[in-house]
Order: C-alpha cells, then sequence, then structure tokens
C-alpha cells in the first residue's frame, strides 16, 4: 500500500524479513538493537495468541517480530508522532489485520491491554536514568527514548509482569551495566530470568548490549548465558551472524 511521507522521512528496509519501515532522522531511526531484540526473542505463535511490544518508538521490534508469528501484535508508543509512522509502516506492510498501535504512556497500559492476558511482551526502553548530571538530547523525541524521562525500568519491568499471562515470556534490550538492577528488578516482579546474550561492538572489546529473557512465574535458576552477538569484524564489517540478521541468507 502507498502512504503519505513527510519531508524528513524517508524508507528503509529490514531485508531479513521483507519488512519496510518509515523512518526520520529528525524523530526517529531504530537501531540495531531493536534487530538484535527481535532476533532474540521467540513469540508465541499461534494466531490467537498475544504480542506486546511497548517503548515502540516507529513500531520497528513489532514489524520485525511479525515475519515470526501469526499472532496479533500490539505496539504500544507515548509519542504521537513516532505512533504514526509506525500506523503508516503497518500499512506500507499490509499488515493491519494483525497488528496496531496504541498512542499510550506505558504506564496507563492496563487501560487498553487487560491485565495477565499477553502471551509475549518485548521492550527497548530507555537506558540511561535521570540524574542532576544527565546530559540529555536536546531533541526530544530522542531525549525520551533514551533517557527514563517518561518511564523508569522498575516500570517497564512491573507493566511488563503485569500484562503477562502467568509462563508468558518477556524479552528486554538493555545496557551491560545495568544487567544487575534489571536481574533483581525481575525477581521482585516475579519474572524469571531464564536466557540472557551479550552482544559485543568488536572481538576484544567489552560488551555494550545484553538481551535478557524472562518468564512470569517460571521455576526459579536455570538461567542460560548464550553464545555471544559480536557486531563488527575486524575489517570493520557486519560479521556474518549480523549480516544474516539483517539481510537474511543469501544477502550481503
Amino acid at each position: 500500500m502507498q502512504v503519505e511521507l513527510r519531508s524528513d522521512e524517508r524508507i528503509d528496509q529490514l531485508y531479513s524479513h521483507d519488512i519496510q519501515i518509515i523512518q526520520s532522522p529528525r524523530v526517529f531511526s531504530f537501531s540495531l538493537d531493536a534487530v538484535l531484540l527481535a532476533d532474540f526473542a521467540r513469540p508465541v505463535l499461534k494466531r490467537s495468541g498475544q504480542v506486546v511490544d511497548l517503548c515502540a518508538g516507529n513500531g520497528a521490534v513489532g514489524l520485525f517480530l511479525s515475519a515470526k508469528t501469526r499472532a496479533a501484535i500490539t505496539a504500544v508508543e507515548l509519542q504521537p508522532r513516532l505512533a504514526d509512522m509506525a500506523r503508516r509502516s503497518i500499512l506500507l506492510n499490509d499488515l493491519e489485520d494483525r497488528m496496531k498501535v496504541l498512542t499510550l504512556d506505558l504506564n496507563d497500559a492496563f487501560t487498553r491491554i487487560p491485565k495477565d492476558s499477553v502471551d509475549t511482551v518485548t521492550c527497548n526502553p530507555p537506558y540511561f536514568p535521570v540524574t542532576p548530571a544527565s546530559k540529555k538530547n536536546p531533541n526530544r523525541y530522542l531525549a525520551v527514548a533514551r533517557h527514563e524521562l517518561t518511564v523508569t525500568l522498575e516500570q517497564v519491568i512491573r507493566i511488563t509482569s503485569g500484562l503477562l499471562k502467568t509462563t508468558g515470556h518477556a524479552y528486554l534490550v538493555h545496557r551491560p551495566d545495568r544487567l544487575g538492577e534489571l536481574i533483581t528488578l525481575m525477581g521482585k516482579y516475579r519474572l524469571a530470568p531464564k536466557r540472557v546474550r551479550l552482544v559485543y561492538p568488536k572481538a576484544g572489546r567489552d560488551a555494550n548490549i545484553v538481551l535478557v529473557e524472562g518468564i512470569k512465574d517460571g521455576r526459579p535458576g536455570g538461567m542460560k548465558f548464550e553464545a555471544p552477538v559480536i557486531i563488527y569484524g575486524e575489517d570493520g564489517q557486519y560479521t556474518p551472524a549480523m549480516k544474516e540478521m539483517l539481510y537474511g541468507d543469501g544477502h550481503q
């Protein structure tokens, strides 16, 4: 379907899933975090299932997940401009029959999505806590996406757990330096961490991204650290694993 673009917008493509997405450098463009999270997540597969993506931005994670599941997908995004971009991307990919966007503060999620009703929740939340010393992006769209101006990590975990059915799965991407806090909060809100994957910009460098799966009311213990992902090779090009995530088999 043809959709109207604003002057600052473009259409990009995630070739591995044949998904087109509306982006804007002035407002929001998805990062590798969204690709990594969608690759890591194992969403419910059945058509009657419910998937919710919180802090959805321009809808990237939900759009990418649409290739992995037949379930209904609901994206929750606070900022109307980004929610509008997500809705037009849904039309662009002919996904309006099973994907929708709620322009909603995450803290009000239960007013539109019943508690204990969701099979899979994904979230790429703001990474940086707000402190008096915080240097926030002057672009409000980017500041809200990156800093905990409208939602904290604890609120994200509390809402995620509240939405999930018992044994429902949560998938989050964050910074490794907050992994301890993330695991503690998951325990507080009945999410048992089960899989952890670290992402490294290059071999020999410190990890800069962590992906975590939790199960609501899951049995304690059994946490697995998966093989890491390395984004760039020594030549500065994407590694084969990243090329496959971005372009699929046979694309370079």
